[in-house]
């Protein structure tokens, strides 16, 4: 199978949402198994995070402090030791 060329340029000049919604299809086109254990692992874990935050037993940070907190510590990784 070969996708024409015209096909492609065509994909490529699409606005970057729409692109990144396209990979995530393909992508996800690609992996047809799902994992039931991990599925109900990870309710279990989002259901016992919302139980925390409503009880206010954790403090939530901030998305942009969340994201700042990880490029540092990406930075920091990438320095020589």
């Amino acid at each position: 199978m070969s996708i024409a060329v015209e096909k492609i340029t065509e994909v490529l000049a699409l606005p970057e949402q729409d692109r990144a919604f396209l990979a995530r299809q393909l992508i996800a086109s690609l992996d047809d198994t799902v994992d039931e254990g991990a599925e109900a692992e990870w309710h279990e874990v989002i259901d016992r995070r919302s139980r925390e935050i409503e009880a206010g037993t954790v403090v939530c940070l901030p998305v942009e402090q969340t994201f700042q907190n990880i490029r540092h510590e990406l930075h920091a990784r990438r320095q020589p030791s």
